[in-house]
């Protein structure tokens, strides 16, 4: 008993220098980290971050060395920084962090709040000038949580309106989850909720089909248009604005 006792005493102070050296060895000064290299997906080019806001936003936030730090920490750092949609965090031997970044690509506006919307459907926060060098944005809103299927239904109407050269330039989803699209003519389109999976698409197809004959009958008030109610089962209607009168008309 008094040799098996001697034994896990030795043992114990064993593992206890081991640790105490490994640890001393991993706080030495050649693991600090010294480079910090920033990247981005193949064939693609960081357009809004740089240098000095990773430095004022990202770098006070990592902690450790090359053994210590944190990698989810240091992710979640980076993500914060403006413009920055996702990072990936690595080590390289022996003092370096690589972070691969992929950005936010701006589509819109998402809502009052001066918030972004990207093509992948995700809000986000950024200066909005800059998201404006891209070219003029579109303006989307709906519930919260169903951004990405704003996106994607911004999608199908851009695709559905190309017939008549039409590019819906607002798209919005109520509360009571009705559409409405506002188009680069000035028409406010009201597409009301979908009843099934076709609705939609039936109720453009219909405004498609009859616009031709729409802008010869209504030829000297066309500009005055400003809402297209599609939601009649064999009709629309048109709002104008300088009568202020609702002209209905029904397809044949």
């Amino acid at each position: 008993m008094l040799n098996a006792a001697t034994h896990a005493v030795l043992a114990f102070l064993m593992l206890a220098l081991l640790l105490a050296g490994g640890w001393w060895l991993v706080q030495r000064p050649v693991f600090a980290l010294k480079v910090i290299r920033i990247e981005s997906p193949a064939n693609t080019q960081l357009l809004h971050v740089n240098a000095l806001t990773i430095r004022s936003t990202a770098i006070p936030r990592i902690r450790g060395n090359f053994f210590t730090a944190n990698l989810d920490s240091v992710r979640l750092a980076f993500e914060a920084v403006p413009w920055v949609r996702k990072a990936t965090v690595r080590r390289a031997w022996p003092n370096q962090l690589i972070v691969t970044l992929e950005e936010h690509h701006p589509l819109g506006t998402w809502g009052d709040d001066g918030r972004l919307l990207s093509v992948q459907g995700d809000v986000f926060t950024a200066n909005l000038a800059e998201a404006e060098e891209h070219g003029p944005l579109q303006e989307f809103s709906g519930p919260e949580g169903h951004e990405k299927e704003v996106v994607a239904r911004f999608v199908e109407l851009r695709n559905w309106f190309a017939p008549i050269k039409l590019v819906p330039e607002s798209v919005q989803l109520s509360n009571r989850y009705a559409w409405s699209v506002k188009l680069n003519n000035g028409w406010q389109v009201e597409l009301g909720r979908e009843q099934s999976t076709s609705t939609l698409k039936e109720r453009v197809d219909r405004l498609v089909a009859i616009y031709p004959q729409l802008l010869t009958r209504f030829q000297d008030k066309i500009d005055s248009v400003r809402q297209v109610d599609m939601r009649y089962p064999n009709g629309l209607a048109l709002k104008i604005s300088k009568t202020n009168k609702t002209s209905k008309t029904k397809n044949k």
